[in-house]
């Protein structure tokens, strides 16, 4: 609220060129809060605001801004200039930009970094995509465990301003094998002449620098942790994960599954900046996947044509009947999908997901199916549309939902574990997906019920 308040001002100070008094009030401001008012600019706006920062409060200020953002600083500002910003970076922030962008300009950026900014870039660049390698920075404090705590407190003073964060200190042994993790706080509150090694416990959490990006997120919110520490496969400390980078782990892993949960492969880029071409790019595989499947309705419908023509009344129900078991289809794979991104369940659960399923949907086809009866009913009373043998249409509609929405909740929730057994995303099986499916099948549950109740009367 205060950015969009004080932005006609700065826009007059910046007409006006009146850079030292922008710089006061920018600098009194938090570097997020800066990068959210920059994004409010026109173009040339964002270099002029940008130029005036001094360089290690733009490098904290370009770290909170949006890949497509900093590319286009990058191409603007002088050369020396991103270089030394580059430079000054957090590694794991520097990483997350040179994914972004093209590998040539990537590499050329990495060979304007110093010497030694350029081997870490290289090494984390080294590790697989989606690895808690590409998360990780190398800029932490170790220590050994013979030190006393003035001894920890000294190095602390010489190195502390290297290091993402304080919050935990790594205690490590001559060869760089992770010992123990220490909270800062426990130091704090030691003795002078204490040594490290009375305060360990040697019971910490650690990830491996292979590991995927998901298992991170897994054990940060497992152990409520805003920092872990990364070893190799040897156990040598090699960086650590913080809580900032798991966020945007979070946040990226979530679209990725809202975007297939409504049968669209997932956005590269965020939604305003993605192009019309890549929109329908997206968006057409998957809906002529569905659009295909939908035909099967067509071919059920007609294999059921001479019973539809003996009994019209019953196309009217059609879209109650296929609707309540695409829905319950639709509810029962949320839930699943869900379930085993938190990992509350998992495939060797799918007989126990399987009995609590089919129960709920016989349960839910009950309740429905009484509706439905209750429905035909009603509307014999009032207009007698339905003729002498209602109770019979009446007995077809709520045996045929309870059919359904039994088999449409089974399908939903079986779906997602056969997809996650075989190896592949569960989040594919969308909720349009299964309706889909459900919608096929409810059909022939219908007629074939409407077969076996109403024949010798409408059929």
């Amino acid at each position: 609220m205060i950015i969009q308040i004080l932005l006609p001002e700065i826009k007059e100070l910046l007409d006006k060129r009146d850079f030292a008094t922008i710089k006061e009030v920018l600098m009194d401001w938090n570097p997020a809060d800066v990068a959210d008012f920059i994004k409010l600019l026109g173009k040339n706006e964002k270099v002029l605001i940008f130029r005036i920062l001094p360089k290690e409060y733009a490098t904290d200020v370009f770290e909170y801004l949006d890949i497509d953002l900093q590319l286009d600083l990058i191409k603007t500002i002088g050369h020396s200039e991103i270089t030394e910003i580059l430079n000054e970076m957090d590694p794991d922030d520097r990483t997350s930009l040179f994914e972004e962008i093209p590998a040539q300009a990537a590499k050329q950026l990495i060979m304007n970094l110093s010497h030694e900014e350029r081997v870490v870039a290289q090494k984390l660049l080294g590790y697989p995509e989606n690895s808690v390698g590409r998360l990780m920075t190398p800029e932490y404090i170790s220590i050994r465990e013979q030190w006393t705590i003035n001894e920890v407190f000294k190095f602390i003073r010489e190195n502390g301003k290297k290091s993402e964060t304080l919050e935990m200190i790594y205690v490590i042994d001559e060869k760089g094998k992770l010992l123990d993790d220490i909270k800062i706080i426990d130091i704090l509150l030691a003795q002078p002449d204490a040594i490290i090694k009375d305060l360990m416990d040697e019971n910490f959490i650690y990830l491996n620098v292979n590991d995927d990006q998901e298992t991170a997120l897994h054990d940060f919110k497992k152990y409520d942790r805003n920092t872990l520490p990364v070893t190799d496969s040897s156990g040598i400390l090699i960086g650590i994960v913080t809580s900032d980078d798991i966020l945007d782990v979070a946040e990226e892993e979530a679209t990725e599954d809202i975007h297939k949960g409504a049968a669209v492969r997932t956005l590269e880029e965020p939604y305003h900046t993605t192009s019309l071409f890549e929109m329908v790019k997206k968006r057409v595989s998957w809906l002529s996947i569905l659009f295909l499947s939908e035909m099967l309705t067509t071919t059920a419908m007609q294999f059921f044509e001479s019973e539809l023509s003996k009994a019209v009344i019953l196309a009217v129900f059609i879209p109650l009947i296929i609707s309540s078991g695409g829905n319950s289809g639709s509810q029962a794979s949320t839930l699943v999908i869900r379930a085993l991104a938190l990992r509350e369940i998992s495939i060797k659960d799918w007989f126990k997901v399987f009995r609590k399923e089919i129960i709920t949907g016989l349960l839910l086809g009950i309740i429905l199916g009484m509706i439905g009866f209750i429905r035909v009913s009603a509307a014999q009373m009032i207009t007698g549309s339905f003729g002498i043998h209602w109770l019979l249409i009446a007995a077809t509609i709520a045996v045929s939902i309870i059919g359904v929405v039994a088999w449409g909740t089974l399908m939903g929730s079986m779906l997602p574990l056969i997809i996650k057994k075989l190896g592949f995303d569960p989040a594919t099986s969308s909720a349009p997906f299964v309706a889909t499916l459900v919608d096929v099948t409810g059909l022939i549950i219908y007629f074939s019920v409407a077969m076996l109740v109403l024949r010798g009367s409408l059929l």
